[in-house]
Parts: structure tokens; C-alpha cells; sequence
């Protein structure tokens, strides 16, 4: 009909993209707002692990120059040598700096609600790297497509509770995700080396098996630098080979950076470069560690169960459903994900996204922990980002059965972000301390 607009007919621009991401963003930011407990505004979390090591740094320490506070129960501190340490990844504190140092100490910052407002950005670059893949004709789907996939990330994966938790290990997922987003970003079509690597070489020093998805941005920088070449033409012959060193170094620069800290790092805290605190944390399970390790094949059936097969209990008498706090299987929480179990449409895009899926999970498959204490699967949220890049590329139209799933996965996930972690819910939860009972006993 003349004069009529519609969604698509609207100019593809930058400017229209920005547009819309900071959109994502704001909508997602205020409902975290609205869906986050009281305390989050007002004071700091109880498991405050990264602001306590920004202060330890404005101090000139590595350690924290004394035992953890009371508040936080001794929970993962790491002790050594007399001193105490803060083993997770440290950029998260490394954002924290600035607000520790103007707060003047990190019992004044609420870290929480400082990792809510950052949770935004993740499904907006989400949005950004899908847009990317509809103008590189990578994808079928359409903008407002692209716009529905960014906000079921959030709000359809275990991304959402975890948003709203803002201590060390959820606040670690957060910005994570956004490193990951902005990595996918920046390696689709090997556009932004040094940015890709710098989102990669952060992640690292965030979630250390983000690293593994580096794949992903040299076998990009393989396609595009490929070249005509005649037949039985040496293997060099076929590509750009100038081109293609240039891309890597540039990829590989700030990711060298990255590890050289993390070695230096290791080595002053804990006198070894390739040493990075775990074993020496102060916690109930200390001895399966010390006996099978952090990463072993002893873990990987349990951690398989969990990931795959833990359901709701479902109580024998009266009562509500029960969540186990090893966290309810992925297919509960995005049931979205079955769809690529049985995809057809497979490309060169797509094969390296599920590899680099594949190789981020790896080493959490291995872990000494499932993720206990969870509403779901946590770890996922490492390699969610690459899963929904591939529900754009191979996933089925948004409709039908795909869309009841993915109203399943919001009102479940509605249910984790605005019950886990608050105690007058604790009713919902089975938190078992040994951590061996996986499934409802008979």
C-alpha cells in the first residue's frame, strides 16, 4: 500500500543499529532494575571478592593484606604463604578500580548494582554481531529477528538470573558475556583484529576458557584472505599470505599481552607462573581437588548430568517445585537449544562457531565443580553467545514451536532471576552441603 512502513523497510544504517542496541540495552538495563532485590541498591554483596581486590591493589598489595571480612564467611579465598588472595580472573576488578578508589573502600560500592547496569550490554553487542551476520548474508533473519534473539539471550537463558547476583562468580559471567559478545563482534569477517583480540585476551583474564574461542577469528581470517588460485596450486598460493600475518599479529598481540600478565601475575602471588591459586583455597571440597585435580575425566559424568539431565523435584507431599542447586539442565531453562540438534543447514560460519562452542565447554565438562550453588547451568553463559550466533544462522523461523519454547524458557528463567538468592524463597531451593546428591532421592 502506498505510504505504508513497515519494520524492514527502514534504512540499514549504522546510525539505525546504534540506535536500536542502545535500546536493547536500556530495555534490558531497567527491567534488571525492576526484578533486582533492595539490598542491590544499597549496599554491597556479601561475596564482594573483586572490589575487595581493587582495594588490595590501591593498598600496593597482591594479597589482601589480612583475612577476608567476616561478611563474606571465608567463602573461595585462597591461603598462602600467611597471606590471602583473591584467585578469580581479576579484570572484573580492574572495572571495579575507579568506584573502590572514589568510594574510598569497597565495603562503600555496590558492586552489585554496578555489574546490573553492565549486564545490559551483552545481548545489545549480541544484537550488533546478528546484524553483522544479516548484512554478510550469514543469516536469514530479519531485524526485528535479530532484535527478539538478543533479548531472549537475557531473558531466556540463565544469563538473567545470574545479572541479578552481582557476587564474584555471577559478576564474572556478566561481563563474560559482554567480552564474548564484543568478541563475536569484532571476528565476524575478521574485521577488527586488535578489538578482537583485546575482547579475547579480557575474557581470558575474566573467565579463563573464553580463550579457547580464538579459532573462531583465524579461521575467519582464513576465508576472507583466501584467493583465486589455479588448479593443484600449492596450499600458500590460495591465500593472501601478507594479509593473513597481519590479521593474526594484530589478533595475536593483545592475547600475548594477556597471557604474559596472567604468568607474572601467578608467579608473584604464588611463586610459580603456572600456578593460579585454586588448589589453595580454603573450602569443604579441598580434598577431591588435592586428590583428582581442578580439571579430571573423574568429573565429567556429573557435570554431564547436570548440564544435560537435572530437573525440577518434584516433592512427594505437599509442597513447591524444587530446584536443585546444581541447577536445572540447559534444555529446561532454553529449551531454544534442541533446535540445533536436529539443524540441517550447516555452513563454513556455522561449523566454527559450533567448534568454538565445543572448546569453551570443554574444560568446565572437566571441572571440579558443576557450578554449585545455581538456579542453571552457569558455565553455559561462556559460550551462550556463540550458541544463540548459531540459532540465527541455523535455527528455524521464529514461530510455531520454536516461539512456545522460547516462552517456556522466559517464564522459567523469570522464575530463577526473581527467586534464586533471596531468602524468602530458599523454600524453591535444595541446597545439599556435600554437594552429592544430584537427582530427588527416592
Amino acid at each position: 500500500m502506498p505510504g505504508a512502513v513497515t519494520f524492514e523497510a527502514s534504512p540499514d544504517t549504522r546510525a539505525r543499529r546504534m540506535t536500536l542496541a542502545l535500546a536493547i540495552y536500556t530495555g534490558v538495563t531497567l527491567l534488571l532494575i525492576a526484578c533486582a532485590s533492595r539490598e542491590t541498591w544499597l549496599v554491597h554483596t556479601r561475596y564482594n571478592h573483586f572490589a575487595l581486590l581493587a582495594e588490595a591493589w590501591l593498598k600496593g598489595r597482591l594479597d589482601l593484606g589480612g583475612p577476608p571480612p567476616e561478611y563474606a564467611g571465608g567463602n573461595d579465598f585462597a591461603s598462602y604463604g600467611g597471606r590471602w588472595f583473591v584467585v578469580f580472573p581479576p579484570f572484573p576488578s580492574v572495572l571495579l578500580l575507579p568506584l573502590v578508589a572514589l568510594a574510598g573502600g569497597a565495603a562503600h560500592v555496590p558492586d552489585g548494582l554496578f555489574f546490573l547496569l553492565l549486564a545490559g550490554l551483552a545481548p545489545a553487542l549480541l544484537f550488533l554481531a546478528l546484524e553483522k551476520l544479516r548484512r554478510r548474508v550469514e543469516s536469514r533473519r530479519s531485524e526485528l529477528e535479530n532484535v527478539i534473539l538478543a533479548c531472549l539471550f537475557c531473558v531466556g537463558s540463565v544469563y538473567f538470573f545470574c545479572s541479578l547476583q552481582g557476587t564474584v562468580w555471577y559478576a564474572a559471567h556478566v561481563v563474560g558475556a559482554v567480552l564474548m559478545a564484543g568478541y563475536l563482534l569484532f571476528a565476524l569477517g575478521a574485521e577488527r583484529p586488535l578489538l578482537a583480540g583485546a575482547c579475547l585476551a579480557l575474557g581470558f583474564a575474566t573467565r579463563t576458557p573464553l580463550l579457547l574461542a580464538a579459532p573462531l577469528f583465524v579461521l575467519e581470517a582464513v576465508r576472507e584472505t583466501g584467493i583465486a588460485a589455479p588448479r593443484g596450486a600449492p596450499l600458500i598460493a590460495r591465500y593472501d599470505a601478507r594479509r593473513l600475518l597481519k590479521l593474526l599479529g594484530w589478533f595475536a598481540l593483545p592475547i600475548a599481552l594477556g597471557l604474559a600478565f596472567s604468568l607474572w601475575h601467578n608467579a608473584a602471588r604464588f611463586d610459580s607462573a603456572f600456578e593460579p591459586g585454586y588448589r589453595y583455597l580454603s573450602i569443604a571440597w579441598a580434598h577431591r581437588i588435592a586428590k583428582w585435580g581442578l580439571f579430571d575425566y573423574h568429573y565429567l559424568a556429573k557435570n554431564l548430568g547436570v548440564a544435560l539431565t537435572s530437573l525440577p523435584w518434584l516433592p512427594a507431599g505437599d509442597g513447591p517445585v524444587q530446584v536443585n542447586a546444581h541447577g536445572l539442565a540447559l534444555w529446561i531453562t532454553t529449551p531454544m537449544y534442541l533446535w540445533l540438534v536436529v539443524a540441517r543447514r550447516w555452513t563454513a560460519l556455522s561449523r566454527e562457531l559450533l567448534l568454538c562452542v565445543a572448546l569453551v565447554a570443554l574444560p568446565t565438562l572437566f571441572y571440579q565443580n558443576t557450578g554449585w550453588v545455581q538456579f542453571g547451568y552457569r558455565f553455559s553463559n561462556d559460550y551462550a553467545p556463540l550458541l544463540f550466533l548459531l540459532l540465527a544462522i541455523v535455527g528455524p523461523p521464529l514461530r510455531g514451536g520454536f516461539m512456545v519454547a522460547a516462552a517456556l524458557a522466559v517464564v522459567v528463567n523469570f522464575f530463577g532471576a526473581l527467586t534464586f538468592g533471596r531468602p524468602e524463597h530458599a523454600r524453591f531451593y535444595v541446597i545439599e552441603p556435600t554437594q552429592k546428591v544430584l537427582y530427588q532421592p527416592d
